[in-house]
């Protein structure tokens, strides 16, 4: 990953991940828990893409498997958020700006619910039967709702800091600019020549031999009167 969008991801990750576990887990709402960090998540993975949303989910993942009161094993957190930043960030589109709210929010629904059955799923492979005892279509309801009525306050914002900060002059555009711009000034030097004041003379000497046959042509017409 670029070092501009680590230095984004990271305080943004702590913060989310700060304010989940000291403010929304003391909320005792019924059912989940609002997941902000997923939230967090999500923007960052659908500015960034598919490769940045699962390397910045399982970096978030595994600072929460390992920040307390966690009591699940460490990496299965971890692996929820980077399936879940994976898929999200394959709705990003060439231009980089969603022209919809609508995707965005049907992606935040879908992560609720996806994420919570692959953290229940993964949670029964290894022994955790916590989500039987609690109920897990409450627990899907729940998660999709709280996190639905949280996306609007949390996923723009993201969005928006990701796109400002993605001005890294190191990325793949730039250096294939730059790469264009090498090639061509080599080519220059090399030859000793401009490609661009070529095409301009042979230009200007086209239009001169269509100036001066033009006047050949009118000076004959006239000696044959």
């Amino acid at each position: 990953m670029r070092v501009n969008r680590i230095l984004l991801s990271v305080p943004l990750v702590v913060v989310a991940l700060v304010i989940q576990v000291s403010v929304l887990a003391r909320l005792h709402l019924p059912g989940a828990v609002p997941d902000l960090l997923l939230l967090t998540v999500l923007g960052l993975a659908m500015v960034y893409g598919h490769v940045g949303g699962a390397l910045v989910g399982f970096a978030a993942g595994l600072l929460a498997d390992v920040a307390p009161p966690a009591d699940h094993a460490a990496g299965r957190y971890a692996l929820v958020l980077c399936v879940t930043g994976y898929f999200a960030g394959l709705i990003k589109p060439e231009s980089g700006k969603l022209r919809s709210a609508t995707g965005p929010m049907a992606v935040v629904v879908a992560a609720a619910i996806g994420s919570t059955l692959l953290y229940a799923g993964v949670g029964a492979l290894v022994g955790d039967t916590a989500a039987r005892h609690v109920g897990l279509p409450g627990l899907l309801v729940s998660a999709a709702l709280y996190d639905l009525l949280l996306a609007p306050f949390v996923v723009p914002g993201v969005m928006w800091l990701a796109r400002r900060c993605d001005n890294d002059p190191l990325a793949e555009t730039g250096a294939t600019g730059k790469a264009a711009d090498i090639s061509s000034g080599w080519l220059s030097s090399g030859t000793g020549l401009h490609i661009g004041s070529q095409r301009g003379a042979l230009g200007a000497l086209k239009a001169k031999a269509r100036t001066r046959s033009a006047r050949v042509g009118r000076i004959k017409g006239v000696k044959r009167l």
